[in-house]
């Protein structure tokens, strides 16, 4: 399937690029931390517990209750499971697999 990208341009190739230049978990938090804001991080972390537990198959009550994301956020991550190009899923099965 191809998959258009909502947003894809040079800048975003080099900060794509940028990234997997990275070699551990160290030069991820001192990179992130110079790029992004205290509240963005945190959001990126819990948009992918959220997507664990869509996975999960976890109503969105119970995710609500146990992370304190709106019901706005998590159906915006849900219907990226059902339109988007799969990148949550992918990350997940990595993970799991790494574990």
């Amino acid at each position: 399937m191809d998959y258009r990208y909502k947003v894809q341009n040079d800048e975003i190739d080099k900060l794509f690029e940028a990234i997997l230049t990275l070699d551990n978990k160290e030069e991820c938090y001192r990179f992130f931390d110079d790029l992004c804001t205290v509240n963005e991080l945190q959001a990126f972390g819990q948009r992918l517990k959220v997507a664990k537990l869509l996975i999960e198959k976890k109503t969105y009550q119970q995710i609500e209750k146990q992370t304190g994301i709106s019901a706005a956020t998590i159906s915006k991550i849900s219907k990226s499971f059902a339109f988007g190009p799969g990148g949550y899923e992918m990350v997940i099965n990595k993970l799991k697999e790494k574990d």
